[in-house]
């Protein structure tokens, strides 16, 4: 979190907060004391109620039924609440050396950087229709599972070569986050072949299924089959999208990591660093993608012996 200072956050559940500050240190407190590999946070919340009626930011005042009523001046918040990063400083605490209060500031609907990133979410969301949303958004919660059930009854139910792609396609990705890699291998197959007679042989979609396939043959250990389907994918896509599609910035990644496992580091490095100046083109300044490029340089770098810039590339993925 320190790292993050002046960026945005948001808490994932109902937010109970006190305008007692008392009442919130104690709990803080008791936190860091119970485990020592825990710290205690005070979050200290500038809230501006002109922002949560503009922004239609529900909140409600529960002090008389809250546990230590009127004493605690609760005050509970919606889920996924949003604020930014103002200050982070420690606590000179008696009772432990683990305490820490971070100062937040409410950020309404017409925060830039949000709306940003919520346009994109948005974008990446609105590809998918009907119940393959629905697929799409159990396979983006982990809940694979789920996803495989839904997608076996649609491809039962599919009328069409399209669909039959589509949703095989995405057999093959939830088999392959199940780990079940023999089954996904099949599934993407099943769709490439079936693209292949339904498209034009240039069709974005089959580079989408040759990806696929990349990932599995990667996961399995057959790097030099994956990077084959990578550099297909990437044939494709230079053929069949406007530059600096984020979909190569997908392909130069894969291909980086092909390229790190086979012990090739100077290529993984380049690989990496082209998608990474694609996604920053292609993605909003705080979106989780740009992490994940900086991370992967960092350890290339790392296993190039290069630490201090593994270091700087880590540092800035967080």
């Amino acid at each position: 979190m320190k790292q993050t200072k002046g960026e945005l956050m948001s808490f994932n559940n109902f937010l109970s907060t006190s305008e007692n500050r008392q009442v919130s240190l104690t709990f803080a407190r008791e936190g860091a004391s119970k485990n020592s590999n825990m710290v205690g946070i005070l979050f200290i919340m500038t809230i501006d109620p002109a922002i949560c009626f503009k922004s239609s930011i529900p909140y409600v005042d529960v002090s008389k039924d809250g546990y230590f009523k009127d004493n605690e001046a609760e005050i509970l918040f919606t889920t996924h609440t949003i604020f930014r990063i103002d200050r982070i400083i420690q606590i000179q605490d008696n009772h432990t050396d683990r305490l820490w209060e971070v100062k937040l500031t409410l950020v309404g609907n017409d925060n830039h950087e949000l709306n940003t990133l919520t346009a994109h979410l948005r974008e990446e969301l609105g590809r998918e229709t009907g119940w393959s949303r629905l697929g799409y958004i159990l396979i983006q919660v982990g809940e694979s599972p789920k996803a495989e059930q839904l997608y076996q009854i649609l491809l039962e139910k599919a009328s069409s070569d399209e669909n039959r792609a589509e949703y095989s396609h995405q057999l093959g990705q939830v088999y392959n986050d199940m780990g079940e890699y023999s089954k996904a291998l099949s599934s993407y197959e099943i769709s490439l072949e079936i693209l292949k007679i339904a498209l034009p042989p240039n069709h974005p979609d089959l580079a989408s299924s040759y990806n696929g396939i990349g990932i599995v043959y990667s996961h399995m250990g057959e790097y030099s089959k994956a990077l084959s389907s990578y550099v297909r994918s990437l044939e494709i896509r230079k053929i069949a999208l406007p530059p600096n599609h984020p979909d190569f910035a997908q392909s130069y990644g894969n291909i980086g990591i092909v390229y790190k496992n086979m012990g090739e580091y100077s290529k993984a490095l380049s690989s990496y660093e082209i998608s990474l100046e694609i996604l920053k083109i292609a993605l909003p300044p705080n979106h989780p993608g740009l992490a994940g490029s900086y991370n992967n340089i960092g350890s290339v770098y790392k296993n190039m012996g290069e630490y201090s810039k593994a270091l700087s590339s880590h540092e800035r993925s967080l």
